[in-house]
């Protein structure tokens, strides 16, 4: 595939500056959908999958090598650094703590993180990464933001509710704001390694602080995001905070000190960039589902994305959320050729 010579157009729309075209990137594009991805997932474990630097690499690239893509993530597990800190999980295929953390002895036990020591292989992974990707495509680093990261500890596991973890908030709060500081200073070690290693933005993921109400989300998850972005915030790189099921956080979310906010499908753009103001670029934020539709409606779609972000600087094309397994590749060149020739 003949690549278009990319503009910096994902970094600039960070940045909220014009930019030649929309830039688009896709959550979790490198994975389960990808027959590549799938063929080497047949013959490594997961887990092996993101500690050995080659491999995480090749799978981080594989949809570069596909579709026109603006940007590059790195291919890892928010759950990575915790592994790096101790703490023994598995993948069945969701992440299972086998001794969920619920108290002050178990919080205080938590060591602090040390990237080079704990995660040397993803640092080696965004230096592969960066060796191969084209000159002008950046590569995001992320990481699970600190309240995500407590529902898995308390919890053990994924749920549709994370009960454990909002009773926590609520039945030990000191407990639970030290652990989410704990969480926060981890993250910002993490980000800043991932940096230094060569990752151009950084991501945070909030997968479940959505489940929150505005005073639990502000009292608590809130500052422990802000904790980390301080940190980060020297690097002079942009931060993307990712909010899903945020509708009714985005009021709070305004005042955060981010360059970027992901958006799910829930939100229309114009109504979230209206709360968020003209500091704030958004990030998003079509159903993955569309990607299902009728190549005719998958465009009328995303064409209702982009007219609800508008046309000033600061938009950033991507799903609501991660792309689904069983999704087709050729819907995705479909939509990312849609959105680099829309005007």
């Amino acid at each position: 595939m003949a690549r278009r010579m990319s503009d910096g157009a994902f970094l600039a729309a960070c940045r909220r500056q014009p930019a030649a075209h929309r830039p688009v990137w896709i959550m979790r594009q490198a994975g389960r959908y990808l027959p590549e991805y799938r063929e080497l997932r047949a013959r490594v474990e997961f887990e092996t999958l993101t500690r050995t630097p080659e491999l995480a690499a090749e799978v981080t690239l594989q949809p570069l090598k596909r579709f026109e893509l603006d940007a590059a993530i790195l291919f890892s597990d928010i759950m990575t650094p915790l592994q790096g800190m101790g703490v023994g999980l598995s993948f069945e295929p969701a992440p299972i703590v086998r001794e969920p953390i619920r108290t002050r002895a178990q919080i205080e036990a938590l060591p602090a993180l040390e990237p080079k020591r704990d995660v040397p292989f993803v640092l080696e992974t965004i230096r592969l990464v960066r060796a191969d990707l084209p000159r002008a495509t950046p590569l995001i680093g992320f990481a699970g933001a600190p309240f995500t990261l407590l529902c898995y500890l308390v919890c053990g596991r994924p749920s549709k509710e994370f009960a454990p973890a909002r009773t926590f908030l609520y039945a030990q709060p000191e407990d639970a704001e030290r652990l989410l500081t704990h969480l926060a200073d981890a993250m910002a070690a993490y980000l800043s390694a991932q940096v230094a290693a060569g990752a151009q933005a950084l991501m945070l993921f909030e997968s479940w602080a959505g489940l929150l109400g505005v005073p639990e989300y502000t009292r608590l998850a809130l500052p422990a995001v802000r904790r980390t972005l301080a940190a980060l915030r020297p690097l002079g790189v942009p931060l993307i905070y990712y909010l899903n099921q945020g509708s009714a956080l985005m009021g709070a979310v305004a005042g955060l000190d981010v360059d970027v906010v992901g958006v799910d499908w829930r939100s229309p753009l114009g109504e979230v960039r209206r709360v968020l103001g003209p500091d704030k670029a958004v990030q998003g934020n079509l159903d993955p589902a569309a990607l299902f539709a009728p190549p005719a409606e998958l465009t009328r779609a995303a064409a209702a994305v982009i007219a609800e972000a508008g046309a000033a600087p600061g938009h950033i094309f991507n799903l609501g959320h991660g792309i689904w397994p069983d999704t087709d590749p050729d819907a995705v060149a479909r939509l990312v050729d849609f959105v680099h020739e829309h005007e």
